[in-house]
């Protein structure tokens, strides 16, 4: 692992993390700004004029919601692996970095920005545990973006707050699949109890807003 620069409580980033992450978020905004404004950018490369501004506060919009479910989700990994004596570290995967960027100018985003690598020995119930952090992150965020829905004065904030609501209750439910790498799987490797109680909640309000929200992007796994 690389030389650690920074330090919050016990837990200690490099400079090379701090890099990945800076860009895994940048990239995942980029990405979903295309695909969230997918028509516009299609005029653009037409010579139509586009909203810059429009576009500008899409991308902040993906950066808190998107991007923030994203980075938080791989920091939860990161802080229980690091209670558990781990030393882990957050690498991008550069490849799926660029084919999302790519992608999302054919109007879809599959991202798969990186993972969390950590080495030490671990129990069944300490990997399980690792492994159910950063859905749990998610589900956090999603009650938190159900506060802002809640007090939201306008229409710009109460969009803010519904759509990171259901990004983030999207994350949870699709990392809880027990299927190859997703957190699921090794979650349910430990404790089937544990589980349902975070997957079947999720699953079905996931499934509910996909009915109600016309979703532009097919894919958003995180390992």
């Amino acid at each position: 692992m690389s030389t650690r620069i920074l330090r919050v409580g016990d837990v200690a980033f490099s400079g090379r993390e701090l890099r990945d992450l800076a860009v895994a978020w940048v990239v995942l905004g980029l990405a979903f700004t295309v695909v969230m404004r997918f028509r516009e950018i299609q005029g653009l490369f037409r010579g139509v004029p586009v909203d810059l501004v429009a576009l500008a506060e899409m991308f902040v919009l993906t950066l808190v919601t998107v991007g923030l479910g994203f980075l938080l989700h791989e920091l939860g990994h990161k802080v229980v692996a690091v209670r558990f004596g781990q030393v882990a570290e957050f690498r991008a995967d550069y490849n799926m970095l660029v084919f999302a960027l790519l992608a999302s100018f054919l109007g879809f985003v599959f991202a798969a920005p990186g993972a969390v690598h950590h080495r030490g020995r671990l129990t069944e119930r300490e990997r399980g545990l690792i492994a159910l952090a950063g859905p749990l992150v998610n589900v956090a965020l999603a009650v938190g973006f159900v506060g802002i829905l809640a007090v939201a004065t306008t229409q710009a904030v109460a969009f803010v707050g519904a759509f990171g609501f259901f990004i983030n209750v999207f994350l949870a439910a699709f990392n809880m699949i027990p299927f190859g790498p997703l957190d699921g799987r090794t979650v349910l490797d430990w404790s089937t109890t544990a589980f349902v109680a975070v997957f079947a909640p999720t699953a079905v309000f996931a499934v509910d807003l996909l009915g109600l929200v016309d979703v532009p992007f097919v894919g958003l796994p995180v390992l």
